[in-house]
Parts: C-alpha cells; structure tokens; sequence
C-alpha cells in the first residue's frame, strides 16, 4: 500500500516511497514449490493417505508463511519527504518512526558482495534525535536512496534559509493574483493574463 498523503503536512510532498527489497519474500516462494512438488511427489509414489496428508499439511503452512511474508512487505513503508524520513510497518497494528531532515547527521550503506548484486542493502542512519543511530534493513537501492536523503537535506536548508532571510519563492496563487493585478493595471492583456495563468495552474 502506498503511503497515505493525509498524513503529509502542509506543503509536504512524497520523494520516495519504497517497499523492502524483494529478497525478503524469495524463501517463502521456494518453500511453496518444494512443498507443492512433495505433494505431488507423494501422491503419485506411495499408495498411502498419510503421506500425502502430511505433504499437504505442509503445503498448507508454507502458503501461509508466504502470504504472512507478502502482507508484511506490502504494509511497510520507507519513505523520504521535503521534510522527514518515515518508516511505517505492521498488517493489523502500526509502529513507524520519524527523523526530521534537519536531524539527520549522516548516512552510511552496508551491502555485502551478494547484497549489490540485487540492488539491496542497510542504512544506519545517524540523527540528534534520543535513540542516535537507527538501523533500516532490506532497502532498495540503498545509495540511490542515501543520495535522494542528501539531496532533500540540502533543498530542505536552502528552504529554511530563504525563510530567515524573508526571501521566498510566491505560492502558485500568490503569482495568479500578483498577474490578475497586472492586468488589472493594463500591464499585460487579457489574453497573456489567461495564458500563464493556465501554466501556472499545470504546475499545482
């Protein structure tokens, strides 16, 4: 499931939203088709019942250890924002943790030799927040992700800046009406007020 947008904050936009790397469900699929393929096995080789219950009931497990897996992968979040880091996890009940950008003090990537090969790895992330260092495991394209945090990190300070300093960018809105008192004045016509208008307005 995609992170929910109702828990952004105002002006707050989504920059990454990943599930865990994909390894993670590898071992409960392997575990179905051996267990589906003892199950045949057994059918067709032992005239016997309890052999065949028994492969069965291990297929039944497998399944669901699989589908237990796939819920868990499906319901976890790891998330960069404008402004946060969040991490969200959990099918019925929810736990999640959040670091600020402006927390954040550095990023490290640990992936072994089989790990780059698969495109996974972990992220210690070290913040000034109580807990230190926080560990996330099975993440996708860790240093792409390492790489986009860095980057948040600097927009977020260059953002916090301008705010210090009075100067900012006007919101969509502010521009439109900034234009319509333009052309209120006669400064630009009608035509040129509808047309960037119209522009403006493609980029909310």
């Amino acid at each position: 499931m995609p992170f929910p947008r109702k828990l952004l904050n105002e002006g707050e936009d989504i920059v990454l939203d990943l599930r865990p790397h994909w390894w993670g469900l590898v071992k409960p699929a392997l575990a179905v088709i051996v267990a589906a393929a003892l199950v045949i096995l057994v059918a067709n080789a032992i005239d016997n019942d309890i052999p065949t219950y028994a492969a069965v009931a291990l297929l039944v497990f497998t399944v669901g250890w699989m589908v237990a897996r796939y819920l868990g992968w499906a319901s976890t979040n790891f998330v960069v924002t404008t402004d946060r880091l969040i991490h969200r996890a959990g099918v019925l009940g929810k736990s999640g943790r959040e670091i600020p950008l402006e927390r954040v003090n550095d990023i490290a990537v640990n992936q072994t030799f089989l790990e780059r090969l698969i495109g996974k790895g972990d992220l210690m992330i070290e913040s000034g927040g109580e807990r230190g260092q926080q560990h996330f495991t099975d993440v996708r394209r860790p240093f792409v992700v390492q790489n986009t945090i860095y980057r948040e990190m600097e927009r977020a300070g260059a953002r916090d800046a301008e705010r210090a300093t009075g100067s900012r960018e006007l919101s969509i809105p502010e521009q439109i009406e900034k234009l319509d008192e333009l052309r209120q004045r006669g400064v630009v016509s009608q035509a040129e007020f509808e047309a960037k208008k119209a522009q403006l307005l493609e980029r909310m």
